[in-house]
């Protein structure tokens, strides 16, 4: 054994001093096999007691294939598996977790006030599709400006495409993206150029193909209880618990990643005293106290109940959530639609976006007329901005999209640079999506590598969504919606930067610049209560943070007309486009344009009252 990091399993596969333990939950069966791959042996593996089946061996070995024979003869994998031979059906393959040799073993990490989160999806990035790609191009992105990479979720699936979101072997990085040793090496690279890596990991289901936990451990899941993909899982039973508890840790510790993105955290449903999410940040918390751990979530609740700091602003739990609601009332605003969730954020998308930006979420116990009335969010005016992620694009905004449009295709180019200008100079965490940096118009789809009767269904629900959206009614408009199991959906996903992306991209990396050097040092003193609208003029606003030292201020104008604001004064950070800072000492605002100024702090007033 070598020197790398690992963390202790008490289940699957560990390599031991005296050979390797093998164990596995099976209380739906009489007997459990260990199948050695090399040559196709069954041995028989003790019943251990309450539904656990145990074997220690030298049968196998680092890199050589296993699994496990149930009663009636069925080869299942590993749901602990580290890696897998081949697709999830096959055998697994035992690796070695120390057998990496970190280079950046120092890394602890960056403050979360330095996050600008760059999320990307492996098969998607690159020509290659793989970790090796994605590690390829980690210079641009640094030099651009971004702090953070969000990988979303690797853990294998059915196929070689996917979003990763239909996951069923959870501690297995996908062979198709590079397996364990690839994504090591990728992290790796990351730390060496001062990149944080961020994981999506989905603990509130299981893909639909390969998962075979229900053969040998139905108690894994509530049959009579459902999440929009399929049984709810039982967080209440404590192997359910130990299994995502120590997945959480596996991440962390084994894989050194800077924190992890929790997938629709609203359908995790557990009602045990202490809830598992809170578990595990608690666990995590104590688990790696000299490291930057950063914890994020998505919830279509607006909950704030995993949102809790001390005086200082540190994180007890999560460290930040997802604002949707910030993404819905930008895009209403910028594209006019008001289909679907659109409809609780057009009716006024700049007041929303003002209100957003001083005191988080803009529904807070507000009635919801897209969810018919039903009352959604709970008051997040106590948080810090650091606690919100807020964005323009993400995966879901443009893959859940009927052909997986972007922003850039939708709107005005001055329109989206302004929200993405007011994205980068507000105090709330910026996330780009991948390609957003050189304004990608290729679209991102909803894409799978199913097959059978599988994909016939998973085809024909895509196309179903989508027929209450006007564009889309008539069946023969569906049939238009691109094939998710469609190799050509996959690769007409990928990035294709060409010629024209150096002016967006010098916009960014400009942007970023400033709040590195202005935004960022204010961040840690701006706390919960801190925000208040100053200014409110239909398609402009001004808004102010208080600081320890006085305020930062951002006025915005996002509408095609010139707009009036109250003149303001201070030390300019930051202006899109030129000449909007000059205007606004006037009491004028351009069309589709943002100033961000630090206003210093005087005995008994401020200096721009």
């Amino acid at each position: 054994m070598t020197g790398g990091f690992a963390h202790r399993l008490p289940f699957g596969a560990e390599i031991l001093e005296d050979g390797v333990r093998f164990r596995l939950r099976a209380p739906a069966q009489k007997s459990v096999g260990l199948v050695v791959g090399d040559t196709g042996a069954i041995l028989p593996m003790p019943d251990a007691g309450g539904g656990w089946f145990e074997l220690t061996t030298n049968a196998v070995k680092p890199g050589a294939g296993y699994g496990f024979a149930l009663a009636d003869g069925t080869v299942v994998p590993d749901p602990a598996a580290r890696a897998q031979i081949g697709d999830v059906h096959g055998l697994s393959r035992l690796v070695d977790p120390r057998a990496y040799d970190w280079q950046a073993h120092t890394w602890k990490g960056r403050p979360w006030t330095e996050a600008v989160i760059y999320e990307l999806h492996t098969g998607t990035f690159s020509q290659s599709g793989d970790f090796e790609g994605v590690a390829a191009d980690l210079d641009r992105l640094v030099d651009i400006g971004v702090t953070a990479i969000e990988i979303m979720p690797v853990a294998q699936f059915s196929g070689n495409r996917g979003w990763g979101y239909d996951g069923v072997l959870l501690f297995a990085p996908h062979v198709a993206y590079g397996g364990p040793e690839g994504l090591k090496r990728l992290v790796d690279t990351a730390h060496a150029k001062g990149l944080m890596v961020l994981l999506d990991v989905v603990y509130n289901h299981f893909g639909p193909d390969g998962n075979y936990l229900h053969l040998y451990a139905p108690d894994f899941f509530h049959p009579e209880r459902h999440t929009p993909w399929g049984s709810a899982i039982a967080f209440e039973r404590k192997p359910v618990r130990d299994f995502f508890l120590h997945n959480v840790l596996y991440w962390l510790e084994e894989y050194r990643f800077d924190g992890l993105r929790f997938d629709a955290v609203d359908q995790i449903e557990d009602q045990t005293e202490e809830p598992i999410l809170a578990e595990m940040a608690r666990e995590v918390r104590a688990r790696f106290p000299d490291r930057r751990i950063h914890l994020t979530c998505e919830d279509d609740h607006n909950s704030t109940r995993l949102l809790e700091f001390d005086k200082r602003n540190r994180p007890l739990l999560f460290t930040a959530e997802w604002n949707d609601d910030w993404h819905h009332a930008m895009h209403a605003l910028l594209t006019g639609e008001d289909e679907g969730y659109y409809q609780d954020f057009a009716d006024a998308p700049v007041e929303r976006i003002a209100n957003m930006l001083a005191r988080g979420f803009s529904y807070q116990g507000e009635a919801s007329p897209y969810r018919d009335g039903t009352e959604r969010g709970e008051p997040s005016g106590h948080l810090p901005p650091t606690a919100f992620i807020n964005f323009v694009q993400n995966h879901d905004q443009i893959g859940n999209r009927a052909v997986g449009d972007r922003i850039t295709t939708l709107s005005p180019p001055e329109a989206v640079e302004a929200a993405l200008a007011l994205l980068l100079l507000s105090p709330q965490i910026p996330l780009l999506y991948m390609g957003e940096e050189y304004g990608e118009t290729r679209p991102f789809f909803f894409f799978t590598d199913f097959h059978g009767e599988l994909a016939d269904a998973v085809r024909k629900g895509r196309r179903a969504e989508f027929r209450k959206v006007k564009t889309f009614t008539e069946a023969f408009e569906r049939n238009l919606i691109p094939d998710p199991n469609s190799l050509e959906t996959f690769t007409r996903s990928r990035l294709a930067p060409d010629g024209a992306a150096a002016k967006r991209a010098g916009l960014i990396k400009a942007l970023l610049t400033a709040r590195r050097a202005h935004i960022v040092p204010e961040l840690a003193h701006i706390g919960g209560y801190a925000g208040s609208v100053e200014a409110l003029d239909g398609s402009a606003f001004t808004v102010r943070w208080r600081t320890a030292a006085g305020s930062l201020v951002v006025s915005a104008n996002l509408g095609s007309e010139d707009a009036t604001l109250p003149a303001g004064g201070g030390t300019l950070i930051a202006e899109h486009p030129h000449g909007a800072a000059r205007a606004l000492e006037t009491g004028s605002l351009p069309p589709w344009s943002v100033v961000c100024r630090r206003v210093a702090e005087t005995p008994g007033a401020r200096d721009d009252e």
